[in-house]
């Protein structure tokens, strides 16, 4: 197999030089000092400034003793009518609490009074077992009707024995047919040879931080001894304040008034209270439940069901309506439609004349006067000067030639 590809075909290796390495020019550290200088330093020079005077006025040391008259203008212009009180109008106050005990009773307290509860019997028979000696029946519809039928056996199928092919394996493929193993170049790298720096001097470590910028020399943190601790020799007296001022040298301890509780060796235990003495457990009864009366008669006749449907429902026998469509005759043949309408047929066409109105001075028509609303007044050439005849408007324009023409000023 031939072992070229479209790249290499097509890109043919060329020649490549080796990079030229920019050698920067050798620092030589300038033997003059740096001045330090800014611009705000050289530009703003510094000029003589005096102290500025305070605006505001200074404060006098002896206060005035004259009174202020402080009268202001909402009190001098605007003074007080002499005019009497109004009166409220509000309703008089009629209402005098009642001079009897108020019972604090309510409607419902003295309408509905509490009685008390009736017994009743009840009515419902007791619940006895029923006994019957007749067997329970245990036949059913399914057990009378069905029918047992003889299942057949099933057939199964049995499995085809594993015939092995006979043809030996031939264990080739496509890749083995058809791509044969021929010997080719062998792939030549592209990448570019490594190549090491090209200078030779040794990386310097300094710095200009490290060059102008020097330590300068710490003095040494001055460190106080502390002074010795030397125990005190007296005892410490640990009476308070007052354990040593308040004693009480003929106090006794107080005794306690409550008095020793005999504890009971043995015996019984006595097991009664005063609740158990006083309070005993009366004789009750359980009421019976409070039922209302039944007032609704049950009837004693099974239910018809029957509706008001079914009860007044007569069927009536359905009625064929005659359809008054005409039949279908079949698919016409090729007839052309008739185009004509009542529109093609009663239009008649008609001139689109220019409005006469539109003209600085209309065709065939004199001016005459312009009465009092601002119309033009035109008259007809061919007209011979009889004032009776009617005059013609704007848009009216079918005889020009026997009315007159009124034009809007």
């Amino acid at each position: 197999m031939e072992g070229l590809t479209t790249s290499r075909r097509d890109f043919g290796p060329h020649k490549v030089l080796p990079v030229k390495i920019y050698q920067p020019d050798k620092f030589i550290p300038s033997e003059e000092n740096m001045d330090l200088l800014t611009t705000y330093k050289q530009d703003y020079n510094p000029y003589p400034v005096c102290r500025m005077g305070s605006i505001k006025p200074r404060d006098s040391k002896y206060a005035c003793g004259d009174k202020m008259e402080c009268l202001p203008t909402y009190k001098a212009d605007y003074l007080p009518w002499n005019q009497p009180r109004r009166e409220l109008l509000r309703p008089e106050h009629h209402y005098r609490p009642a001079s009897t005990r108020f019972d604090s009773r309510t409607t419902h307290q003295d309408d509905y009074s509490v009685k008390g509860l009736v017994n009743t019997m009840s009515c419902k028979p007791l619940a006895m077992p029923k006994l019957c000696n007749i067997p329970l029946e245990d036949l059913t519809n399914y057990k009378m009707s069905y029918v047992a039928h003889p299942m057949e056996k099933r057939f199964v199928y049995e499995a085809e024995k594993f015939r092995p092919c006979e043809i030996p394996f031939e264990s080739l493929t496509t890749h083995k047919e058809s791509y044969r193993g021929l010997m080719g170049e062998p792939t030549k790298s592209l990448k570019p040879p490594a190549r090491s720096c090209g200078l030779d001097t040794t990386f310097s470590n300094t710095t200009e931080f490290r060059d102008k910028y020097q330590a300068w020399p710490t003095p040494q943190i001055f460190s106080k001894v502390p002074v010795t601790y030397v125990p005190p020799e007296e005892k410490m007296d640990l009476l308070t304040t007052v354990q040593a001022h308040y004693t009480y040298p003929k106090g006794a301890p107080a005794q306690s008034c409550r008095p020793v509780l005999s504890v009971k060796k043995g015996g019984h235990f006595e097991g009664s209270t005063t609740t158990k003495d006083d309070y005993k457990q009366w004789p009750g009864m359980r009421t019976e439940i409070v039922k209302p009366v039944p007032q609704l008669n049950i009837p004693t006749e099974p239910l018809d069901c029957l509706t008001t449907m079914r009860a007044h429902y007569v069927p009536h026998p359905p009625i064929n309506t005659k359809s008054c469509k005409p039949s279908w005759v079949g698919p016409r043949g090729n007839i052309p439609v008739e185009g004509q309408t009542t529109y093609t047929i009663s239009f008649t066409p008609k001139d689109v004349s220019r409005c006469l109105a539109s003209y600085a001075e209309p065709p065939g028509y004199i001016f005459e006067e312009t009465d009092a609303l601002g119309h033009r007044i035109y008259r007809p050439v061919s007209q011979t000067g009889s004032q009776h005849d009617s005059r013609l408007s704007v848009d009216d324009s079918e005889n020009p030639n026997q009315r007159e023409l009124a034009v809007s000023a």
